[in-house]
């Protein structure tokens, strides 16, 4: 038997819109409903498998239904603008995927599914009508199906006429009837008063119809009942029918027409895909024919595995080249290996075997390398170049000529995404969809580095980053390179000390936990200190969790006060913190040289900061002594060296100061005021010479809360102070600095309208949470609006300070190198016979790395140890 699939899209697209959390895609279309509504036609068509598929939308006109009771539907919520601009698109969605639509005038969806179910269940062919309304319940029989979604999207459940008889007791056309005395809140219908389902469904069993009910109101019980029956018997024939579905909508129908089709523009779904971002949809829809023909037609290569073919190869290379490395143990610097290099010249392919090359004679090769790497003549398109810069260093090959690198123009073009793959801005940019267990995958990807390249260059261009591309991020990765393969000496003897101290620290917290708590437990385990500081103790329960009381920081936070156990507890678990990931931690990654070799990556957070991870350097934590003491382990390279610190003073604020264009903020800068100071002063209205150090301290949460958008609650609970309090001290400041407060409004205006904010150097960042219809959703896009310009504009000056102050070094032939980099603040290990010609350079490269309307302070210090020089 055939089947017919109908889709009521309208009911199905609000379901899916309010079950789905809000999503976007990169230009702010809201695209939950579509994502939905797509995914469960694909799971439906993979389940049911029917011969024929339509979908039914409402029009916006007025219905017959309409035309005879003006009430109908009043009252009814106005459709969301997020949800009304996904309806144009989820439509283009369906023709492209070749399934026809239906809507009319005059009529609602409901009675076009109706006319349809009646027309295919004439035929004989099986029809399955998909919807969140239950009022399609009445069109259930043998051979049409009801599928209700429940639960969101998650969940269905499918009613016939027998399904209906069990759940209900009645008929499907009985439902009808039903409906007319009980109304329906939704659509307006008002039904008998005092009426409800139950009372409803009781009286249809007993009576069968609306008629009959009212035809035997004197053998209802019920006094109440009885007399609405009465006094509103028209109103239920009435309501009933309003609530039935017309089933003969002049409508013509082809069955060959409405078949469900398999070729369908695979390519132009494809490309609605990427721009939607249903990435994991993709993989529901077949490969292109043609694409694939594209695909096996230009993957062919050759392979360079012998000294000679590879220097007949790096003779014949005088254009540009565009190269892919495969790597291993990238993340351990003294394994890290290049296993083969693709390289696409002048669209053709070549593998250079470089394991073997290298095994076989690795100076022959470096010699032959150094030609095509060494020459900045030849251009160099290279995908991820950070992890080949530092490898083939090691082996004295310098990488130059890199005039794009695909990686990183992705990230900026994108900079929210999870990965940025080669393969994945192929299918991106490219409608191309190579899979990852292709044994040619190198070999294809290679292929289409060119055009990925031609793409991302062109976007660059458009979104104008060329000068944040080309003059910060693009020679950054060298940087970033060279800081990797120098990395940080670690004193292995003074972190063994210091591991021997954490143990004796912990023991001794640990005792002392035992001695108030007053028996022994494992401290770690939640469950079993929910028991003794909620049943034994009898503290406060702040919490409750699934498998027993919360312990986590929030709740110790608010028990401080209320018992000397808790301040241990914290103390505790920062010192097995501390210990297990920066003590036994950085034991485990100590290279062979006593050097760890951080890993810095350039396209992991939005904000446009860098990020360090195995280990993560950034982070180890400074507000507690014991996390300090963990920088006493690093230390120079040698007796001859020193380490050296440059830090950026407070650069947010002064960044703050320019793009808001608050002449007093400005002031205070130029005259180089303590700003936190001078704001205590402005905000507590007490002469600068009077302000106390909590003054300060309290002034200085009020500035750097004001560039994070924080609200006179939040900045309450930082203080400790009223909410008025905190209220009063916001409005003082912005009294004082009104400009601050024009821009934090102007810039959340201008994101809600472009769902992004830039830079100083055009970096973008997109925010489409700015338009959430949750609250606090929204409110947290107004404060990355509010933040991200300042604290992304911070990121771009530290990055060009390196690239200046690493090009610098070079330039001037010095040994002192840069090290590693903290937010802020650039460490570097000085030859203590460079040491004052260092110190000036940094100063200068970082105080000078870009122009603001307020001068840019660096704190320069020199230590033993990174302890010292902090």
């Amino acid at each position: 038997m055939e089947r017919l699939l109908i889709l009521d899209s309208n009911s199905l697209m609000n379901r899916a819109f309010y079950a789905i959390p809000a999503l976007n895609n990169a230009e702010g279309l809201n695209t939950n409903a579509i994502y939905g509504f797509i995914n469960m036609l694909f799971k439906m068509r993979e389940e049911l498998k029917p011969d024929y598929i339509v979908a039914t939308f409402d029009k916006k006109a007025p219905t017959f239904r309409h035309k005879e009771y003006k009430d109908y539907k009043a009252g009814r919520k106005k459709m969301p603008p997020e949800l009304a601009e996904q309806f144009p698109v989820v439509k283009e969605l369906l023709e492209k995927l070749a399934i026809n639509i239906f809507e009319i005038e005059g009529f609602e969806a409901d009675d076009l599914i109706g006319t349809l179910a009646s027309f295919s269940r004439d035929r004989g062919i099986e029809v399955y009508i998909v919807t969140g309304d239950r009022d399609a319940l009445q069109l259930a029989e043998d051979n049409v199906k009801i599928v209700i979604n429940k639960k969101g999207m998650t969940e269905k459940e499918i009613y016939d006429k027998d399904r209906m008889l069990l759940d209900y007791g009645v008929t499907p056309k009985q439902f009808i009837d039903v409906k007319g005395l009980m109304g329906d809140s939704s659509d307006n219908i008002p039904g008998v008063p005092g009426i409800g389902e139950k009372t409803a469904l009781k009286l249809i069993k007993e009576y069968d119809s609306v008629e009959n009910v009212l035809m035997n109101i004197e053998n209802i019980s019920g006094k109440k009942i009885k007399e609405n029956l009465m006094e509103y018997s028209e109103q239920a024939v009435f309501s009933k029918k309003l609530a039935t579905i017309i089933t003969n909508v002049p409508i013509e129908i082809d069955l060959e027409s409405i078949k469900s089709k398999d070729n369908f523009d695979v390519k132009a779904v494809r490309k609605m895909f990427l721009k939607l971002e249903f990435k994991s949809l993709m993989n529901k829809i077949p490969d292109s024919e043609e694409e694939e023909a594209v695909i096996e037609v230009k993957a062919d290569y050759e392979v360079l595995d012998t000294i000679e073919k590879l220097k007949k190869f790096t003779s014949s290379v005088k254009d540009a080249i565009y190269i892919l490395f495969e790597n291993e143990n990238e993340n351990v610097y003294s394994k890290s290996v290049i296993k083969k290099i693709y390289v696409n010249l002048q669209d053709k392919n070549y593998v250079i075997d470089y394991d073997k090359l290298f095994k076989a004679d690795s100076e022959e090769l470096k010699l032959v390398l150094k030609s095509v790497f060494e020459n900045e003549e030849i251009d160099k398109i290279i995908h991820d170049a950070k992890i080949p810069y530092t490898i083939l260093d090691k082996i004295g090959i310098s990488l130059k000529g890199l005039i794009f690198d695909t990686k990183i123009a992705a990230y900026l073009i994108d900079p929210a995404k999870s990965e940025y793959q080669l393969n994945g801005l192929i299918r991106d940019s490219l409608n191309i969809d190579i899979k990852d267990e292709d044994e040619l995958l190198r070999v294809k990807e290679v292929q289409y580095l060119k055009a990925i390249y031609e793409d991302l260059s062109a976007k660059i261009k458009l979104l104008n980053m060329e000068e944040l591309f080309y003059d910060v991020e693009e020679p950054l990765i060298e940087v970033l390179s060279s800081m990797e393969g120098r990395g940080f000496k670690v004193d292995r003897v003074k972190l063994n000390e210091l591991g021997e101290q954490f143990s004796e620290k912990i023991q001794q917290t640990q005792e002392e936990i035992y001695s108030i708590s007053g028996e022994e437990f494992n401290i770690s385990s939640p469950k079993q200190l929910g028991k003794i500081l909620f049943e034994k103790l009898d503290l406060p329960v702040i919490k409750k969790t699934k498998t027993g009381y919360s312990t986590n920081a929030e709740v110790l936070e608010k028990l401080r006060d209320k018992h000397p156990i808790i301040d241990k507890i914290t103390y505790y678990r920062q010192l097995t913190k501390l210990y297990s990931t920066y003590v036994e931690g950085l034991k485990a990654v100590i290279d062979v040289d006593d050097k760890i070799h951080s890993s810095f990556n350039q396209t992991v957070t939005t904000t446009g900061r860098l990020s360090s991870t195995e280990p993560n350097l950034q982070n180890i934590p400074i507000k507690h002594e014991m996390g300090r003491e963990i920088r006493k382990v690093f230390i120079p390279d040698s007796s001859e060296c020193v380490i050296l610190s440059g830090d950026y003073s407070q650069i947010e604020l002064r960044v703050l100061a320019h793009i808001a264009d608050d002449e007093n903020l400005i002031n205070a800068f130029k005259h180089h005021s303590d700003i936190h100071t001078k704001t205590a002063s402005e905000v507590f209205n007490v002469p600068i010479d009077q302000v106390t150090p909590l003054m300060r301290s309290n002034a200085k949460a009020v500035n750097f809360g004001i560039v994070y958008g924080i609200g006179d609650f939040s900045l309450a609970q930082d203080l400790k102070i009223t909410k008025s309090k905190a209220k009063e001290y916001i409005d003082t400041y912005f009294a004082r600095y009104p400009n601050v407060k024009k821009y934090l409004e102007d810039i959340v205006v201008k994101a809600k309208e472009e769902l992004y904010v830039t830079t100083i150097l055009n970096r973008r960042r997109y925010i489409p949470e700015i338009k959430a219809r949750n609250k606090m959703v929204a409110s947290f896009g107004e404060r990355l609006a509010m933040n991200t310009p300042i604290q992304g504009s911070a990121a771009d000056i530290i990055k060009l300070a390196m690239v200046k102050v690493y090009e610098k070094l070079n330039k001037e032939k010095l040994k002192s190198t840069i090290i590693l980099q903290v937010h802020d603040e650039l460490i570097l290990n000085v030859y203590k016979d460079e040491l004052e010609k260092v110190k000036k350079l940094v100063k200068d490269e970082m105080e000078n790395a870009i122009e603001l309307k307020v001068p840019l302070e660096v704190d320069i210090n020199i230590g033993e140890t990174w302890y010292e020089a902090k």
